[in-house]
């Protein structure tokens, strides 16, 4: 996507947009030392996967994505039409993250892996629930995976 070459911006916009970071924020930071505290280890920003997800957790190929409800559109449907200054750049950028989201999951299903997306303030506001999502999303995995080597270790007797 092009950046325009200026912005119709005031300075308190262009203040509170410095403050936005693409990692590290707040939501994730508090999602992962909690994981790392349950005993669950992980790899942030995985440059190695699909979408770097926030947090991958590589024993059950889990990735965990924290997301803004601006940039990946959250009720966007609601969303767009209140937009107002520069509205053209944010329609194509949010629905370009949108798609991008959409095919980094289909990218990473196809590699084995499991995605899953939380809203950052689900995070901070509902931190158990999602915890409780991530763990019961590793008790599947574990279980498809004793699934997986049972089918493999059962296969002993056909070498005879």
């Amino acid at each position: 996507m092009k950046h325009p070459k200026s912005y119709d911006t005031t300075p308190e916009t262009s203040k509170r947009m410095s403050r936005v970071h693409l990692k590290q924020g707040k939501a994730e930071v508090l999602l992962a030392k909690c994981l790392w505290h349950l005993g669950f280890r992980y790899r942030l920003n995985d440059k190695r996967l699909p979408g770097s997800p926030d947090i991958a957790i590589l024993k059950y190929n889990i990735a965990i994505f924290v997301d803004g409800e601006f940039w990946h559109g959250q009720n966007w449907e609601k969303r767009k039409p209140k937009l107002k200054r520069n509205r053209e750049y944010w329609i194509a950028k949010i629905e370009e993250n949108i798609a991008r989201d959409i095919r980094v999951d289909q990218d990473l299903r196809n590699l084995g892996w499991e995605p899953i997306h939380f809203w950052s303030k689900e995070v901070l506001s509902q931190l158990d629930g999602c915890l409780e999502d991530i763990e019961e999303l590793i008790c599947r995995r574990k279980a498809e995976m004793i699934i997986l080597d049972t089918d493999i270790s059962n296969d002993w007797f056909l070498d005879e």
